[in-house]
């Protein structure tokens, strides 16, 4: 069977369920002459929409399903199916998709659901017959026919040619069947030597036969001792039985002794259910011990953090007093070289130290307004005032206060981050303050 673009749809419907009064065929022709197009037409009945998948196949009379097509062609769907003429169809096979034998074929009409929905008379692909032609012929188709019998004739030669060397090839294949034919009665000769020699084997395996019955004898005999043997061994299995039963009543003290360790089983699965009981209460116990622990650690780790800042806070404290120190050391140091001064200038002017008749002040007030100008007091006095107090346990040296406005005195804080920077390092200070206004 031929196919044209792509397959139509078909389904395995059998002859007795379609409906071929549907679709009506009209003006099919007994035959249709081989080479040429052919159309078919046919016609919707009332009752009947086609639809967009349905096809018309050519099938060979005696067809049983919609997928024995041999040809087929997609409907053309009707613009309006109210209109009379469009009722009336048409489709065009080509020639070259058409059958080439003189078999009976039927249009045939398939719906989208591989139904048939019509069918048409049946019909062949045939020449016309001769004696239904006329033929009427000019001088130059004779001419043209007397041409083609000479070459027919030409043709006819070239096959009688054909037909001589058939001949000798026939004559060759006939020697080589005599050939065959020796080597045939070769093989004949052949299978009588086979023939001779399976004869010869025939007569050793009788021989063979008479042998394996002596052996068969010999079982026989030895089948007779070992029945006397079966009985013995019988003897013994009776003696094995009475063992046996022995051993069954063993058996059944081993069952007792198991029900009895059974019985202890069960008392120690309900001691094992009570320390389970402990244990998950010690599970807990360990639990609630575990969350202490968490707690406790975090309380550990508080006072760690608190230890460092504490920490933290002592050195800068050491700082502060190894920088007041210093501060000391320098002041004392500067006192004595105003002391030294002062006695070398009481000594130029011809006056002694101690015999000099002044009066220590007893205010910050009166030593300011004695000498305005000396920051540190009056250099000629008995005791020298100093910007801030070190020492002395009656003058509260440890309060807060005074601690903070000296840190002030040496440090550079961060009015951002409160960070503290020693007065030595100015450039870092500063540089710290301007990346907080980034």
């Amino acid at each position: 069977m031929e196919k044209t673009i792509e397959d139509p749809p078909t389904s395995a419907v059998l002859l007795d369920h379609c409906h071929f009064s549907q679709v009506i065929f009209n003006s099919v022709e007994k035959f249709y002459i081989p080479g040429g197009d052919v159309t078919c037409r046919y016609t919707f009945t009332q009752h009947f929409i086609p639809r967009q998948k349905d096809w018309i196949g050519i099938f060979r009379v005696g067809w049983k399903t919609v997928r024995e097509y041999y040809t087929f062609m997609w409907v053309t769907l009707p613009i309006d199916l109210n209109n009379k003429s469009a009722k009336q169809q048409e489709v065009q096979f080509k020639a070259y998709y058409l059958p080439k034998d003189d078999e009976y074929y039927q249009f045939c009409y398939v719906d989208q659901d591989g139904v048939v929905r019509g069918a048409s008379i049946p019909f062949q692909f045939r020449p016309e017959n001769e004696e239904d032609i006329l033929v009427v012929t000019t001088q130059g188709e004779v001419e043209e026919i007397e041409q083609h019998n000479k070459e027919l004739c030409k043709e006819n030669q070239v096959l009688k040619d054909s037909c001589v060397s058939l001949q000798k090839q026939n004559s060759d294949i006939q020697a080589e069947l005599q050939k065959k034919q020796e080597e045939l009665e070769t093989l004949q000769s052949i299978n009588k030597k086979l023939e001779l020699k399976v004869k010869e084997q025939k007569d050793y395996w009788e021989t063979e036969l008479l042998q394996l019955k002596e052996q068969n004898q010999k079982m026989s005999t030895e089948n007779e001792k070992m029945g006397i043997r079966v009985d013995q061994l019988q003897a013994q299995l009776s003696t094995q039985e009475k063992e046996m039963e022995k051993l069954v009543q063993g058996d059944q003290d081993k069952t007792e002794q198991l029900e009895h360790l059974k019985k202890e089983n069960g008392h120690l699965f309900l001691s094992l259910t009570e320390q389970r009981k402990d244990q998950k209460k010690l599970e807990q116990t360990v639990e609630e011990m575990k969350q202490n622990e968490t707690t406790a650690m975090k309380k550990q780790q508080e006072l760690m953090d608190e230890n460092f800042d504490l920490s933290r806070r002592l050195s800068e404290k050491k700082m502060i007093c190894n920088a007041l120190q210093r501060e000391k050391e320098r002041l004392e140091g500067e006192n004595d070289l105003l002391k030294r001064e002062n006695s070398r200038l009481l000594s130029y002017m011809g006056l002694d130290f101690n015999s000099l008749p002044y009066q220590v002040p007893t205010s910050d007030e009166g030593g300011a307004g004695q000498n305005p100008g000396l920051v540190y007091g009056n250099p000629y006095s008995g005791k020298t005032t100093f910007p801030f107090q070190l020492e002395g346990p009656s003058d509260g040296i440890c309060d807060h206060t005074l601690e903070q406005q000296q840190m002030q005195a040496l440090c550079l804080n961060c009015p951002i981050c409160d960070k503290i920077f020693p007065a030595t390092e100015k450039q870092i200070f500063e540089d710290h303050v301007f990346c907080h206004s980034l």
